[in-house]
């Protein structure tokens, strides 16, 4: 059947600027007149080097408006020249799948319609990013040109009349404007499952789960959940009640899938209860984890990229590839730099953002990479990959036939603690928030600073180093400036001050600590007391209570 395209006049809206994971708004902000369909063209024309005869991906973790948001960028792509779209069955692709499809298929890039670890539904957030045919998310330069696509369009293309079935998997094939576009609808499930199996050792990780451990994977009502239960329950042969929460839900089931200690806090609770030895979960759209052992023994992201870091090698994929280097997001602690020291490796430090690892994947520098805000990594997609992670962790456990909590112990032993805490003030207004980081780029600018001594309590610490981070790509040498408020000590204890770019509205200040300690009868302390007189000398500092009325974090993690 022949279809024919419509051009649409428009114009800018402001706001359109995509942050470090695309554009997330509220949904009623999306829902405005031609406020997806002007960010959409934006992509298309400023994501793509040619759209004629392009190949994209388009997946979402299916919260509320993805699947019409899916169905609009479809008779987008068909108005606009792209030859195929490739689309998850009913529009539920986790960001790796993504990623991993876009890899696979050789695309030209995807598009991926999420609000990441955002609460879902009418009243909540939606987001679209776009990602490079290199399966990672778009780097700073493609982002600028998509912005000021932004800020001069004038119109957009669209075939109204074209409504592709999404439901079923198979090739659908149109005529539009004289020229083929095909639609193929695909269980991505099945394409990433295939790839976890080339990188892991199946019939090993089943053998150790048949040994009657036990373990709880909390979906979050996300998109990962159909993908756990095929991985975790029907490959790995776990009990079906091993996976829950695992149903896609526009609004995630009311909850906030965030995988931390204070919104999983079901998961926390259960594991509590110390009948499961391994627990793990994922966010809203499958990239990030939070991995518990026994007795809801907590693993801090930073720990746990440290170890996976020691035990790299158990896994096959990097058997057969050579460990090529490590890295972290800044405000990450230096655990797995310990690590990278004695195995000499390279360590690369880079701004947050997951794009910022790419570059040094595709030039064949770097393996394994994680994030603090529970994002762990490696260059087998250019995404996070929260399923990864807990078959990367199920294979250190099988390979070392130790608890996580034991693994996590003797890995202190080895290299020392750095303890670690995030505080996020979430929602905070922005205009005492921006002052509060004003005040503090003054601070850091000013060296005479350097060489001052904080006191709290029986603890001094001696100022180091003062500076608002930045970053010159080793690869392309490009430079990202402002990434972040550093306070580093002469004992290697850090603070560090961000204002986070994935909400959608308000502030969210971030506050990171970090102290190392050497000494084994402290390793098991609470970081909260051990962190205790770095936090005071931050809030002191930056006047954070004062200036945003806030006596305590949303967040503790």
């Amino acid at each position: 059947m022949s279809y024919s395209s419509t051009t649409v006049s428009s114009s800018p809206i402001e706001g359109q600027k995509p942050g470090t994971s695309g554009l997330r708004k509220a949904v009623k902000v999306y829902l405005q007149k031609n406020y997806t369909e002007n960010f959409v063209q934006s992509i298309l024309e400023g994501g793509l080097s040619k759209i004629e005869g392009s190949t994209l991906v388009i997946g979402g973790d299916g919260r509320y408006y993805e699947k019409e948001a899916t169905l609009l960028i479809i008779k987008m792509c068909a108005a606009n020249g792209v030859s195929k779209v490739i689309v998850a069955q009913d529009g539920l692709m986790s960001t790796p799948a993504v990623s991993c499809v876009i890899r696979k298929y050789k695309t030209n890039g995807g598009i991926i319609l999420t609000a990441s670890h955002n609460p879902g539904g009418p009243d909540a957030d939606f987001g679209i990013k776009f990602n490079t045919e290199n399966g990672g998310p778009a780097p700073e330069n493609v982002t600028d040109k998509i912005f000021e696509r932004t800020k001069s369009i004038s119109q957009y293309k669209i075939c109204p009349d074209l409504n592709a079935d999404i439901s079923k998997v198979g090739l659908s094939t149109y005529t539009v404007d004289g020229k083929e576009f095909s639609v193929q609808v695909i269980d991505s499930v099945l394409d990433y499952v295939e790839y976890m199996k080339e990188i892991f050792d199946f019939p090993a990780l089943k053998n150790y789960l048949s040994t009657g451990k036990q373990v709880l994977i909390d979906a979050m009502n996300g998109v990962m959940g159909p993908y756990a239960k095929k991985v975790i329950c029907e490959e790995l042969g776990a009990p079906q009640n091993s996976v829950v929460n695992c149903t896609p839900l526009e609004d995630f089931g009311g909850k906030h899938p965030d995988p931390n200690l204070t919104y999983a806090a079901d998961l926390v609770t259960e594991m509590a209860k110390g009948h499961y030895d391994f627990g793990a979960a994922f966010d809203g759209d499958g990239d990030r984890n939070m991995i518990l052992g026994k007795n809801a023994f907590f693993v801090t992201p930073s720990d746990s990229l440290a170890v996976l870091a020691h035990y790299l090698e158990c896994i096959p994929y990097f058997k057969e590839t050579g460990v090529k280097g490590y890295a972290r997001s800044m405000p990450t602690s230096g655990a797995v730099d310990r690590v990278a020291k004695a195995k000499n490796q390279t360590c690369f430090e880079v701004p947050t953002g997951w794009k910022f690892f790419g570059n040094l994947m595709d030039a064949g520098r770097l393996s394994l990479c994680g994030e603090e805000s529970f994002g762990t990594g490696s260059d087998h997609i250019r995404e996070k990959d929260g399923l990864w992670a807990v078959l990367a962790w199920l294979s250190v456990l099988a390979n070392q036939n130790c608890s996580v909590e034991e693994c996590i112990k003797r890995h202190w032993q080895t290299y020392g603690r750095n303890f670690y805490t995030r505080y996020d003030y979430e929602n905070c207004e922005s205009e005492p928030a921006n002052k509060m980081m004003a005040n503090l780029n003054a601070y850091v600018a000013d060296q005479s600073n350097i060489g001052k001594v904080f006191t709290s309590g029986d603890k001094s610490y001696t100022l180091a180093k003062a500076d608002n981070f930045s970053y010159t790509d080793p690869v392309d040498h490009s430079i990202s400036k402002n990434q972040g408020i550093r306070l580093i000590f002469s004992d290697d204890s850090r603070i560090i001050f961000r204002l986070s770019g994935t909400g959608s509205s308000g502030a969210t200040i971030r506050l990171y600590l970090e102290g190392y300690e050497s000494d084994p009868a402290k390793y098991e302390m609470d970081p909260q007391v051990v962190l205790r007189p770095l936090i005071d000398i931050a809030l002191k500092l930056s006047q954070l209570p004062e200036l945003t009325g806030r006596d305590a974090p949303t967040v503790i993690t």
